[in-house]
């Protein structure tokens, strides 16, 4: 019978808790951790392989995917610190949990890496021509000008400078956030999000993979770059200040331009309260209206006595007027 009331009078007994700041973390760990590991793995491994920028590509969207329907539901699948700074910014998370966040997506990505590091076969480096395992993360690093892939595809003879790859890498970053933010607002009905933001993942690493090997997640930039051979005057781990800089600039246009053309406006909401109580409105009525029915139309005696004294003092005068006559 309790079970009966609860369920009409829209009672929940039971109310789902939020995951705690521990278990968000180490979800952002384990989806950056495979992340990094599929898209610099790929990369360690491409002189053995013909999957060039596709492969890449769609193994990070793949990764995503995977990553985002295991531990989504816990952290909301960011494995990116341009995401949660758009997330922040929009209102989505606190600033403490967007600085956990990077932490553990940092530490993901790194592991990855190590990981990468640690299982690469040293007769392998002499077959490739390496002299040590530092030597084959080159390939895994992001990187302009001599750095770029355009300048190793063209043997020197074209080459993306810094402006190019920061406004190809702002750009990137801005549509990746921007995607994101859209497929999980409360209001979208997407149930497919993380097929979404992996598509988006895929289109734009094609885009971008000749520029400077495709950034867009500074946590998988710094992985790559910390276990590179190439930190020297002119080496590629030098140019790590750009795939940080890049997408948090990008995540913060996208995040800026959401809350200003996508969110919800004051009146918006006021004319969903309004049109709620408008709706209601009919049914109070009619459930108010029902008892006084019901009672009128079960208790006719009390309507017959009401109407008794209304004709009582009517008749009275006439018959004093008589005995006087």
């Amino acid at each position: 019978m309790s079970q009966d009331l609860a369920a009409t009078s829209g009672v929940t007994e039971v109310e789902e808790r939020s995951p705690s700041l521990l278990s968000r973390l180490l979800a952002e760990t384990f989806g950056t951790f495979l992340l990094t590991l599929v898209i610099v793995g790929v990369l360690v491994y491409s002189p053995l392989n013909t999957v060039g920028g596709l492969g890449v590509a769609l193994g990070a969207a793949f990764a995503y995917i995977a990553g985002a329907a295991t531990v989504g539901r816990v952290s909301g699948a960011h494995f990116n610190p341009a995401i949660s700074l758009g997330s922040w910014l929009s209102g989505r998370i606190s600033v403490t949990s967007m600085f956990s966040y990077w932490g553990a997506q940092l530490v993901g990505a790194i592991l990855a890496s190590a990981v990468l590091f640690a299982t690469v076969p040293q007769p392998l480096l002499a077959l490739l021509g390496k002299e040590n395992t530092s030597d084959a993360f080159d390939a895994a690093v992001n990187g302009f000008s001599q750095h770029s892939p355009l300048y190793l595809q063209t043997q020197g003879q074209a080459q993306f400078d810094w402006l190019p790859a920061l406004l190809v890498e702002v750009i990137i970053s801005a549509v990746l956030v921007g995607v994101y933010l859209g497929v999980h607002d409360r209001r979208s009905k997407i149930g497919y999000a993380p097929v979404a933001v992996g598509s988006a993942i895929a289109a734009l690493s094609l885009v971008s993979w000749f520029v400077t090997n495709t950034g867009m997640n500074p946590a998988r930039s710094t992985a790559a770059a910390l276990f590179a051979n190439n930190w020297g005057a002119d080496g590629s781990g030098r140019q790590l200040w750009l795939f940080w800089l890049a997408p948090l600039v990008g995540a913060a246009l996208a995040a800026l331009f959401y809350r200003a053309f996508a969110s919800v406006e004051p009146e918006e909401l006021e004319l969903d309260e309004d049109d709620d109580e408008d709706d209601d409105a009919p049914e109070l009525v009619a459930a108010q209206s029902a008892p006084a029915a019901t009672t009128s139309a079960t208790s006719p005696v009390t309507e017959e006595k009401a109407a008794e004294p209304v004709a009582e003092p009517a008749a009275e005068p006439e018959k004093k007027s008589d005995d006087k006559a």
